[in-house]
């Protein structure tokens, strides 16, 4: 039984690792507090009950999820809780790391079988797993609120500066990490002042700080939403938002993802928004003017990350290169140069099908680059930052997903015996030997800031000098700027 701010809470003990799950960190977001804030959760008397994990976000179910077989879970929009595991309820001090579930700002929850937090527990790290508001309840940009997800993230983060040191914890050596969507959102905390302080590393996997939304987007996609529920924007909007059942908000939802995900879209409707308040500037340029200052930084993508979507994207293989052009150009602050990189790719992939190119060019332009510009605004300022890549490919699907999207999360929580086969293929000690070294390169950066593994060559920091980067594989190895080429042709693009 562990006190908390809040009130007392009883977890388990299982095989020599305590969990506490389902703790909320804030007060339920319903009714008058949809679409608000996150508020001070309500104390409670007695000892809470922690050993079952809290309700999911209210979610359509995704084609990854679906595809990955997760099994459902009840959702609720009483949803704001969290999931700690430690080796010890003592004054330990032991480093704390918190992961941000991925899964487009629409998907997820910290309670998936991949983020069990058992194996940093054993390296003795405090692991802690959130749930924040999705889609429309968490990033809708109504009544001048659009960041409602992310101030989730802060709430939770607050949580643990204010109660980790009971769980074993230190909350001054505190870790965000976090794959895709969870990555964008640490990237997007780099560039929060309510996050400031809150954390000393961040480890952004596939995700960086460009995904923020203007404003004015922001506004047009809540506009066209709203006509979708039959809703007249204006000053009372947000209360008739309010009285709607849940699933109409889903299904409004999924007509809005429909129409941005799809190939005449921007891309991840609900996201963060450059409100002005909340995220002043965006994120990226925040970082680049100190925000994130003595932040160190562990960041890296996937080397075939789009190959995933590829897959499941069947319109890609239609493509001709305008086509290419016209959505890249949908994706960059600067679309004239869209031309020159899809000629760019086309050129130095001779031979390869537009699916192969329209993958590069994809992985290029969501994740590596996006990654590349915040490890070149962080370590410019004299912040120490490490860039990766992983370059292991499965050969699930006849290898047509190769070092794909997601692929390295079972490798980071060296879970691969919880259903990673099915993703990356069937295990031997190769692939058990390469997850030992991702885990304990993490667990060491959430320790010391520079990671490090048995096995692993030295690995230097990353300037915009060298670009040293480290690729994990069967062989790992440092690479100087990999792949220098393609980079250069985003110079002014993105």
């Amino acid at each position: 039984i562990v006190e908390t701010t809040t009130g007392a809470v009883e977890g388990r003990l299982k095989d020599g690792i305590f969990d506490f799950r389902g703790i909320p960190y804030a007060a339920p977001p319903v009714g008058e507090l949809r679409f608000r804030p996150p508020q001070p959760a309500e104390p409670w008397t007695g000892v809470r009950d922690a050993t079952r994990f809290g309700p999911t976000a209210p979610q359509n179910i995704g084609a990854m999820e679906r595809m990955f077989g997760a099994p459902p879970q009840p959702m609720d929009e009483d949803c704001l809780t969290l999931n700690v595991w430690t080796p010890a309820c003592d004054d330990g001090k032991r480093p704390v790391m918190v992961w941000i579930h991925g899964g487009a700002f629409l998907f997820g929850t910290g309670a998936t079988p991949w983020y069990d937090g058992r194996s940093f527990a054993r390296d003795d790290v405090v692991l802690v797993t959130i749930n924040y508001r999705l889609g429309a309840f968490g990033f809708l940009h109504v009544d001048g609120q659009g960041n409602n997800g992310i101030l989730d993230q802060v709430s939770a983060l607050e949580w643990v500066r204010d109660n980790i040191a009971a769980f074993g914890g230190d909350p001054g050596n505190v870790t965000a990490f976090g794959e895709s969507a969870g990555a964008m959102s640490v990237g997007t905390l780099l560039g929060l002042p309510a996050a400031k302080g809150l954390f000393v590393k961040a480890i952004p996997e596939s995700g960086a700080a460009h995904s923020p939304r203007p404003a004015d987007a922001a506004d047009e996609l809540a506009n066209r939403f709203l006509a979708d529920v039959g809703v007249e924007p204006g000053p009372g909007a947000v209360d008739r938002l309010r009285a709607l059942p849940v699933q109409t908000l889903l299904d409004a939802q999924a007509k809005v993802v429909e129409r941005e995900m799809g190939a005449g879209g921007h891309g991840l409707p609900f996201t963060p928004v450059v409100d002005g308040v909340v995220l002043p500037e965006a994120p990226i340029d925040a970082i680049g003017k100190g925000q994130a200052a003595g932040v160190t930084v562990l960041i890296g993508t996937t080397r075939d990350e789009w190959k995933l979507f590829t897959m499941m994207d069947p319109l890609i293989a239609t493509l001709d290169d305008a086509g290419a052009a016209k959505r890249v150009a949908a994706m960059v602050g600067n679309p004239s140069g869209a031309g020159d990189v899809i000629a760019h790719y086309r050129a130095t992939r001779p031979g390869a099908t537009i699916s192969d190119v329209w993958s590069a060019v994809g992985t290029d332009v969501v994740f590596r680059i996006p990654a590349i510009r915040l490890a070149e605004k962080q370590s410019a300022l004299g912040n120490d930052v490490f860039m990766y890549r992983f370059d292991y490919a499965t050969p699930i699907f006849g290898g047509v997903l190769g070092a794909c999207h997601a692929l390295e999360i079972p490798f980071v929580f060296n879970s691969l015996d919880a259903g990673g086969e099915m993703f990356v293929g069937p295990l031997n000690d190769d692939l058990r030997t390469l997850a030992r070294r991702m885990h304990q390169a993490w667990v060491a950066f959430g320790r010391t800031g520079r990671p490090a593994a048995e096995g692993l060559p030295e690995w230097p920091r990353y300037t915009a000098e060298k670009r040293a980067t480290m690729l994990f594989d069967f062989e790992p190895g440092v690479v100087d700027d990999p792949d220098g080429a393609d980079r250069e042709v985003w110079a002014g693009v993105l």
